[in-house]
C-alpha cells in the first residue's frame, strides 16, 4: 500500500491501514446471515439512489459472540455517559423459514 499509516486504537493496538480505510464507512442498514461454520453481515447504506453495499465481513459463530460481547459492554459505557440510545425496528422481511432465504435485515437508527 503506497498510503499505508500506522494507527494507535484506544486499547493501544498498532493497526496497519491506508489512508482510505482509516476514514472508515457510512452504514444505516445491516444485513446478517450465516451457515453453519459462518456469519456474514453485509452493512448497507440505503439512499434514495437505492441499497448499496458498503462492507461484508465474514466471522465465525465464537466470533459473533465475542463481537456482540464487546458491543454490549461499549452501548452500557456510551449510555452512562449520554443516556439512552434509540432503538433499532426491524424490517418487515421474510424470514428464512418463509422463503428459504437467509438474513434479516435491520435498519439502524
Amino acid at each position: 500500500m503506497v498510503d499505508e499509516k500506522r494507527t494507535a486504537n484506544p486499547s493501544g493496538i498498532q493497526i496497519a491501514t491506508g489512508d482510505e480505510l482509516s476514514r472508515g464507512r457510512y452504514s444505516n442498514t445491516m444485513l446478517v446471515s450465516h451457515s453453519a461454520e459462518e456469519f456474514m453481515m453485509d452493512w448497507l447504506l440505503s439512499s434514495p439512489s437505492g441499497t448499496h453495499l458498503v462492507s461484508r465481513i465474514v466471522v465465525s459463530p465464537g466470533h459473533v459472540k465475542r463481537i456482540i460481547a464487546a458491543l454490549t459492554e461499549n452501548l452500557n459505557k456510551y449510555e452512562n455517559r449520554f443516556g439512552p440510545c434509540g432503538s433499532w425496528k426491524t424490517a418487515n422481511r421474510p424470514s428464512i423459514d418463509e422463503d428459504g432465504s437467509f438474513g434479516a435485515r435491520h435498519d439502524l437508527c
